[in-house]
């Protein structure tokens, strides 16, 4: 939890930097394709220290955030050819490869909303999403939704409620780690299988 905390702590800080907006844009960029960490606390911290600015800073981390799927999309693009094929090979028939694609081709668009709305990591889906071959301009249209409605409820929020949310995330920040953690747990469970 600790090093979970110095990292909002830090996240925190850039709220206040001089290049805070390119931090933001970074770290949203990077989150979407192969970062770990989630960013949305530093979204949340950025509307509450400047909350007029909200519906900019949702605006601006929407933006980074599908231009990083696009980045984590041509990821999985490109490595199918060298690495893609081999590993379908490896695990499983080219004919069950096939039907998983199907599938995902049917449901593209639940597939990418929910990945972009939920805790699912979103840069599960955009590298999954090209290694598939989905059609880009789909995946690109679902990521500005599902992305957008999620980082423009927390600006919405914190618009609404302001400074208290941030106290509330304060008190209760080992919980909500807790929560947010089981909740990504089950996500990669039920995707699973």
């Amino acid at each position: 939890m600790k090093f979970i905390r110095r990292i909002y702590d830090w996240m925190g800080s850039k709220a206040h930097s001089r290049h805070g907006l390119v931090w933001l844009f970074a770290l949203f960029f990077i989150e979407a394709s192969v970062f770990i960490v989630p960013v949305d606390p530093l979204l949340i911290l950025f509307c509450v220290e400047h909350r007029k600015k909200s519906f900019f800073f949702a605006t601006l981390a929407t933006i980074a955030s599908v231009l990083g799927g696009i980045a984590g999309y041509m990821i999985g693009y490109l490595l199918w050819d060298t690495v893609g094929a081999r590993l379908v090979d490896l695990l499983i028939s080219q004919a069950t490869f096939q039907t998983v694609v199907a599938r995902y081709e049917l449901y593209q668009a639940w597939a990418v909303l929910l990945g972009a709305f939920t805790p699912i990591p979103y840069k599960a889906v955009t590298i999954s999403a090209g290694f598939c071959k989905l059609s880009i301009v789909p995946f690109i249209i679902y990521s500005i939704i599902g992305r957008g409605a999620r980082f423009f409820l927390v600006a919405g929020a914190i618009y609404a409620w302001g400074a208290r949310i941030k106290v509330f995330i304060d008190k209760y920040f080992n919980y909500l780690v807790i929560a947010f953690t089981l909740i990504l747990v089950l996500s990669c469970l039920v995707l699973k299988g």
